[in-house]
């Protein structure tokens, strides 16, 4: 290889190594993409069939993700006409004041059968009462230890965790009011917790808190992943009878790069 050769060559991968910095930290942290998939629930009533849920996940409101992001991601949801609407943790990231601007977008959020949520580790970190009363404000209902039945003309329930990372979490406390033989769905922000909720009559587990490792590196997979988020970290996982969906997250915290990672909006069709 002659001088030129090698400085085309040099020249060609100092421009690839720009190109691919500036689309993971400009491009594809801001453009979210719709994730559909069909969900066999053996308990499912047959009257459900086709119930969609729709699932953001990670929002993590800050300098690097705006009010202006998470209306995207909102109008995207509504777009998808969901039946129900799951919010599973982390809503700000490191300033308790960003809570208040979950207001305006989450208020436009519309499905017929509600939007539901469930505390992240971050929100008990960094404000637990601000982004409470936040998701209140909005009409968003938040799920700690507690089960409700759906507004439909079968069985079906919503169950959500708190927070298991800080170790407010009590399953049975969740289930508690939940009949024997219903069938249920449980927002649990981290998802490998999944084994443990196996051993409970839960159907399906939504989760979030990986962000999918932010990075996926063709080949080797996410080189981060957090504490309880090692296992399952994106995607659709089978514990035993327990079925886990992991949403990677519609924000982002540092370093604010995702790469093979986009941000993601979930579609669930339920199928009996």
């Amino acid at each position: 290889m002659n001088r030129r050769q090698f400085l085309g060559l040099a020249g060609a991968g100092a421009a690839a190594v720009v190109a691919g910095a500036g689309w993971a930290t400009l491009i594809e942290p801001n453009w979210p993409v719709v994730e559909r998939h069909e969900i066999t629930l053996a308990r499912l009533p047959a009257r459900l069939d086709g119930l969609r849920i729709a699932q953001l996940s990670d929002i993590h409101l800050s300098p690097l993700v705006t009010a202006g992001d998470l209306l995207r991601a909102v109008h995207l949801v509504n777009r998808q006409a969901p039946d129900v609407i799951a919010l599973t943790g982390d809503f700000i990231w490191r300033d308790a004041a960003q809570a208040a601007n979950l207001v305006e977008p989450l208020r436009q959020l519309n499905a017929p059968l509600g939007v539901y949520a469930t505390f992240g580790n971050h929100d008990h970190w960094d404000g637990p009462a601000e982004v409470a009363s936040a998701l209140a404000a909005a009409g968003v209902t938040l799920l700690v230890n507690e089960a409700m039945p759906l507004a439909t003309d079968a069985p079906l329930w919503l169950a959500g965790l708190d927070d298991v990372w800080e170790r407010r979490q009590d399953i049975r406390r969740a289930l508690r009011d939940v009949p024997p033989g219903d069938c249920t769905v449980l927002l649990c922000h981290e998802p490998d917790y999944g084994d443990e909720v196996a051993a409970y009559p839960v159907d399906l587990q939504l989760s979030g808190h990986s962000h999918g490792g932010q990075i996926n590196l063709p080949l080797v997979g996410p080189p981060v992943l957090p504490f309880l988020g090692r296992k399952y970290p994106a995607g659709l996982y089978r514990v035993a009878d327990l079925q886990i969906y992991t949403n990677r997250g519609i924000g982002l915290i540092a370093p604010p790069v995702r790469f093979n990672c986009p941000p993601e909006v979930t579609v669930l069709t339920l199928r009996a």
